[in-house]
């Protein structure tokens, strides 16, 4: 499907682009730090100021004139993508070995009420939620009180999907944290197959549908494979967000907050939100690609290829709404840069070197699913050969993206992390052109 594709894009690079004709006379709308717009509520989360073990200082004064340059050419990349409708709003983050070489908000936080978009605005994360809850499964391992070869019925007895022929496999935590588990997405199959007649959220929309209802329906379709015999992209991260609450004896909203994100100073990055004044709201492309992004509706249906992905709009403010493991999160650009440093740097104290080991390197091995030079870790999509891969991405480059228009990776080589932020769901080229200007000569 064109959405994992997207997806796979966005983790390891592509030079490959669609291109849309320029509208006539389009609007470029920039916000530097300093513009006018209405201040940004303080952080919802309680308690005394947190200080992030990732400082991100500013670049010293001898590294100026090569940021200066990169700055040039991201400042392009972004005013292209406003000028010619590509998107509506975005933030992007650029570290290079620890330091905060580029940081910018540009265009339009919600286009209609013309509210412009700053550098700690929010963003629904989508899929880039899992890398975070895969990180704080690793700390409840660190902890012992998970087992990556556990099976999922140890902490979900209830939980016994089978195989289209009726049998039952053993299905553990370590095929959950690397999609080699059999499920699937509602948005990845045809519409009328199991998927949809079992009317399963893929954490997109339904707003205040409780997570049991949701688990027991993705238990009740055939697995696509044997665990742990192919790769496929799907609720993994969900089910494991509930093995997670009941291996922590604790909601994962707050498992996710008191182990991961308090302790990295993520103040800013959450599941259900309250400052609604802060957070971006979203739009779809034009398919046809003559005219601006669509906003969405509640719900919005986006139809692809023969398939629909449903969004809920509604659904980040309704606490009722189970938290998804692997779509759930908004957050802002900085507080995700913090946390691919933390990784890239080997856990900032917080989460121990052998589990970012393992957050980093393949775990799929020969199992097939996506590609030439491109494997899974325990969170992220991984370069194991940039060559067969076709990317200017070192090996080892991390990386992986949510629906809803954004995308990171961490280039451990080039001691790069880099996060894009933007509030249209759909295939744009912004990401290549973000990356072009990052690695040019």
């Amino acid at each position: 499907m064109r959405w994992l594709s997207i997806l796979l894009v966005v983790a390891c690079g592509s030079q490959s682009e669609p291109v849309r004709p320029p509208p006539t006379n389009p609007p470029v709308i920039t916000v530097t730090p300093d513009a006018a717009a209405p201040p940004s509520s303080p952080p919802t989360d309680a308690g005394p100021p947190i200080v992030s073990p990732i400082a991100l200082p500013p670049a010293p004064e001898h590294e100026r004139a090569n940021n200066a340059a990169l700055a040039k050419r991201l400042d392009a990349a972004v005013d292209k993508a406003i000028a010619e409708q590509q998107l509506v709003g975005v933030v992007v983050m650029v570290a290079r070995d620890g330091k905060l070489v580029y940081s910018r908000g540009a265009g339009l936080l919600d286009r209609e009420a013309k509210l412009p978009v700053r550098e700690d605005s929010m963003f629904r994360l989508a899929s880039m939620t899992k890398a975070i809850v895969s990180a704080t499964a690793m700390l409840l391992v660190e902890q012992g009180k998970l087992n990556l070869d556990d099976p999922v019925t140890k902490y979900l007895p209830e939980f016994r999907p089978k195989l289209a022929n009726g049998k039952e496999p053993k299905l553990t935590v370590r095929h959950l944290l690397t999609h080699t588990s059999g499920l699937s997405y509602r948005f990845i199959e045809k519409p009328g197959t199991a998927y949809h007649k079992a009317e399963i959220s893929d954490g997109l929309a339904e707003p205040g549908a409780p997570a049991a209802t949701n688990l027991k329906r993705i238990a009740s379709v055939p697995l696509l494979f044997e665990p742990g015999s192919a790769w496929h992209y799907g609720l993994s991260i969900d089910v494991l967000g509930a093995v997670m609450e009941k291996a922590g004896s604790n909601e994962l909203p707050s498992l996710v907050k008191e182990l991961l994100l308090r302790p990295l100073g993520m103040a800013d990055t959450m599941f259900a939100v309250t400052d609604r004044p802060r957070l971006a709201w979203p739009y779809a492309e034009d398919k046809a690609k003559t005219g601006p992004p669509i906003r969405m509706t509640e719900p919005y249906d986006m139809k692809d290829e023969g398939k629909v992905v449903r969004f809920s709009p509604a659904r980040i403010f309704d606490s009722g709404s189970f938290p998804s493991g692997g779509a759930g999160l908004a957050g802002t650009a900085r507080d995700y840069l913090i946390f691919l440093e933390a990784i890239r740097t080997g856990g900032a104290g917080v989460i121990k070197p052998e589990s970012v080991r393992a957050m980093s390197t393949d775990q799929l091995g020969a199992i097939k699913g996506l590609g030439g030079g491109f494997g899974f870790t325990y969170g992220f999509g991984v370069v194991t050969d940039p060559v067969a891969r076709k990317t200017v991405r070192g090996k080892g480059t991390l990386g992986w993206g949510g629906i809803y228009g954004t995308g990171f990776w961490i280039d451990p080589e080039a001691k790069l992390s880099v996060v894009m932020l933007t509030n249209v769901a759909g295939d744009t080229p912004f990401d290549r052109w973000v990356e072009q200007a990052i690695y040019a000569k």
